[in-house]
């Protein structure tokens, strides 16, 4: 059974004004386009993962245990997903050349669009769910297609300077082919001008959007509570910055995680069309259930494949005998022998 409820005008005012407010700390920390090292990236990576826990707190106190897990259920799922955003962006990031100590500024604003147009696709599905009941089979359908690529062609490359989007924003704007500082326009020539960094931008942009519909759908597979819904995609987006400077470095030993991308997104599509049979929706504890493990054994499994082996010992050779010992006893140049 989905868990919805009224939510109050002051309860979505206070989300708002939470997300805002760190927003605001975050730029105010990092407005000197300093360099993410991996001990600040772990530290605020922590913070977002506590805030997005303490969020399912909150619900649990104000609500009780089962809108509090539906939650948990969606914020596990966006979380798990954010981590192909961070393959995604690493390819981006190098295509483009985006210098690192940069990367903070293009994800910063990401993620502010992100929120927006995924707070656009959870009205708009909301709407089409309870209007029509046939969307939830096509929902569904849009799930399993991507849960099928996602096992067998995640190994695409990503070509930003190929994208529509991107093509068409510099078919429009006149851009540079160079970076200045932290800036997205300049002027050249009296003109004003895009910078690379702004085509950065817009790539992130644009491939966030694909994700956005796969998330949102995934989450509405769980809950059809708007509250929910954005409050789990939100508190998962937040975190995916830091989540980029701790795990750019590591993508490569995540070999499997995409099958268990795959088989979460597979199990929402399913999820989703069984809410509309006899079936209905899956019990929360059930759905918790299948997350976990599923990211606990892709997880594990690929950490387990790409550990480094111990040195092999090799052999200890076994001593040679000096030369003067090598005669046999008793042999031609024994003096005894004579």
């Amino acid at each position: 059974m989905d868990q919805t409820f009224a939510v109050p005008w002051w309860a979505w005012t206070a989300l708002v004004l939470t997300i805002v407010a760190m927003l605001a700390v975050d730029l105010l920390l990092h407005r000197d386009h300093h360099e993410i090292g991996l001990r600040e990236a772990a530290t605020w990576s922590a913070v977002w993962i506590a805030v997005g826990l303490g969020f399912g707190v909150v619900l649990w106190v104000w609500q009780g245990a089962e809108v509090a897990g539906t939650y948990y259920a969606g914020y596990l799922i966006e979380k798990a997903l954010s981590i192909d955003n961070v393959f995604v962006f690493a390819m981006v990031f190098a295509a483009l050349a985006v210098p690192r100590r940069l990367q903070h500024t293009v994800l910063f604003w990401g993620v502010i669009g992100a929120l927006v147009f995924r707070l656009v696709f959870i009205f708009a599905g909301v709407a089409l769910l309870e209007a029509l009941s046939w969307t939830a089979a096509l929902l569904g359908a849009l799930l399993l297609y991507t849960a099928w690529k996602m096992a067998f062609h995640h190994s695409a490359e990503v070509d930003p300077q190929r994208n529509v989007v991107v093509r068409l924003v510099r078919r429009v704007v006149p851009t540079t082919p160079e970076y200045h500082g932290g800036r997205f326009f300049v002027r050249v020539d009296g003109r004003r001008t895009a910078t690379l960094l702004f085509v950065a931008l817009v790539a992130v942009e644009a491939t966030d959007l694909v994700f956005a519909i796969d998330s949102v759908a995934a989450v509405l597979a769980i809950t059809t509570t708007t509250f929910i819904v954005w409050a789990a995609n939100a508190f998962a987006v937040l975190g995916l910055r830091a989540l980029y400077f701790c795990l750019a470095g590591l993508l490569v030993r995540f070999v499997h995680l995409h099958y268990g991308l795959a088989v979460l997104l597979a199990f929402a599509g399913v999820k989703l069309v069984l809410a509309q049979t006899p079936v209905g929706k899956l019990p929360v504890p059930v759905t918790l259930g299948v997350i976990v493990l599923t990211l606990t054994v892709s997880i594990a499994s690929s950490l387990w494949s790409t550990r480094t082996p111990s040195p092999t010992p090799s052999p200890t050779p076994s001593p040679t005998p000096p030369r003067h010992q090598t005669a046999t006893r008793g042999g031609p140049d024994d003096p005894d022998s004579h």
